[in-house]
């Protein structure tokens, strides 16, 4: 997901062949040899990549290309789950973030499309088969609550988890990230061997828990290892989504729930089963934060009416919960750790107020992280300048001025700049982002001047923008 969008919003709707068939080939064996990892985020990745492959090789403009990007997505999540309307919701609420994008009748189209294609080459076969479902009274509704908050923790502490793993594998030696996914597939082999029940994604299992055959202490169980199997899994880079995963970890939290519940409550509550399929999709909405989407592909999955309003309460809870206790969502921090920075729905929507990209001019002064702070002042000096940026090997890392290096040189005059450059992000502006962010940013950093970087790669440096540019384009005179 966080390669689709990159594509999208950074890439000009560019994902090759060579992308395409490596995805699809190595999710393939990583899937088959039992990861615990789903195939549908991987999915939407070739079916993004078949449109924008196939968009240009017809010629398409970069406009086009990038409108087939949620169309091939669309596609695959149709194929995957059996779900054709929620993989339209998808398309639209997750890569575009806008429900009403002028492609809507190209992602319907292709979301039909690959439906029948699906029924006809496979049959009419539901991802779960589940029983009738039933309120059996309107006290439930405060156990579904109840769901909800339980669905929003342990989708922030997934979260929380696999970021903080993944982090951790980031910093290790470049020389390292050959081996890093063995090392995620040896984990997940040590808990297999004692509990078979977490290698793959599960679906089995899943389909046990909504039918009400499976014992609580193994629910609680699987819940817990399939947690850190997770995580360590994608972690440390094996190919595979966190789709399925999610619905996996939901069926375990509403089955273990409905269980408690159950049993404290046998005339008033329905069966485990029944709470196992409301707890799918409030993990679903917390972790990918799609609350609309989570709701129909349930909906889709059961084709039962009945089951929408606690779906609705779980998941609207698990999503505002989730959301409290980690803020930034899954796909866009993962993004981040990559350096990749993608606009936000507020920046997509402001197409009418001045960017950056019209004032924006090549760079200025560039710094080496290498040379010592007394010989970073004295360049800086020299040029007339009050602010410059650090450079190394990945491209500009950070921003410098002048009085923050005359402070250095008095406390540790040989210290290197590189030593200086600690924060694993600076302050830097997007080409298509608005003047009036740059003024902020450069207020709230005492600077004059920012990096203008790529959306795909923060460390690329597009240009820079001034103070006095900024103060130029409006009209107001600066001395």
């Amino acid at each position: 997901m966080p390669q689709t969008k990159a594509a999208l919003f950074a890439r000009d709707g560019r994902i090759t062949l060579r992308t395409v068939l490596g995805k699809f080939f190595c999710t393939s064996a990583t899937l088959a040899s039992g990861i615990p990892l789903g195939r549908e985020g991987p999915s939407v990745q070739v079916g993004a990549g078949i449109g924008s492959v196939l968009g240009r090789a017809l010629g398409l403009s970069t406009e086009q290309v990038k409108n087939l990007i949620p169309v091939g997505a669309a596609a695959a999540i149709a194929a995957a789950f059996n779900t054709p309307l929620a993989a339209v919701v998808f398309a639209l609420e997750e890569i575009m973030g806008d429900l009403n994008a002028p492609m809507m009748g190209g992602v319907v189209l292709a979301s039909a499309t690959a439906w029948m294609v699906l029924r006809v080459s496979l049959g009419d076969h539901p991802l779960f088969n589940v029983p009738k479902y039933h309120l059996v009274s309107t006290s439930e509704f405060a156990v579904y609550a109840v769901l909800g908050v339980a669905g929003g923790v342990v989708s922030a502490a997934f979260a929380r988890l696999l970021l903080g793993l993944r982090a951790w594998f980031l910093r290790l030696p470049r020389k390292t990230v050959w081996f890093q996914p063995v090392a995620g597939g040896l984990l997940v082999g040590a808990m297999g061997w004692f509990v078979p029940q977490v290698l793959g994604v599960g679906y089995g299992f899943v389909g046990d828990a909504l039918n009400g055959r499976m014992a609580f202490h193994l629910m609680l169980l699987l819940l817990l290892l399939k947690l850190f199997a997770v995580a360590t899994s994608y972690a440390s880079g094996n190919a595979g989504g966190i789709f399925g995963p999610s619905l996996f970890l939901g069926a375990m939290v509403g089955g273990v729930v409905g269980a408690a519940a159950h049993h404290l409550f046998p005339l008033a509550t329905a069966a485990p089963g029944a709470y196992a399929l409301v707890g799918m999709g409030a993990v679903f909405a917390g972790v990918v934060r799609t609350p609309m989407t989570s709701v129909l592909i349930i909906f889709e999955m059961t084709q039962d009416y009945a089951v929408i309003v606690p779906l609705m309460i779980a998941n609207l809870v698990s999503l505002f919960v989730a959301s409290l206790l980690q803020h930034e969502p899954i796909y866009e921090a993962l993004a981040v750790q990559d350096g990749i920075h993608l606009p936000s729905a507020k920046t997509r929507q402001r197409l009418d107020q001045r960017m950056v990209a019209e004032i924006m001019k090549g760079p200025g002064l560039l710094l080496e992280s290498e040379i010592t702070v007394r010989e970073a002042l004295g360049r800086i000096r020299a040029s007339g300048l009050r602010t410059a940026l650090v450079t190394d090997v990945r491209g500009v890392i950070g921003v410098v001025t002048q009085s923050q290096l005359e402070v250095e040189v008095d406390e540790d005059s040989g210290r290197l700049l590189d030593d200086l450059m600690v924060a694993p992000l600076f302050p830097h502006m997007h080409a298509d982002q608005g003047l009036d962010l740059a003024l902020e940013r450069m207020g709230s950093n005492q600077i004059d001047l920012l990096p203008v970087v790529s959306r795909a790669n923060v460390h690329t440096l597009v240009g820079i923008v001034t103070l006095q540019d900024v103060l130029d384009a409006y009209g107001v005179s600066h001395s």
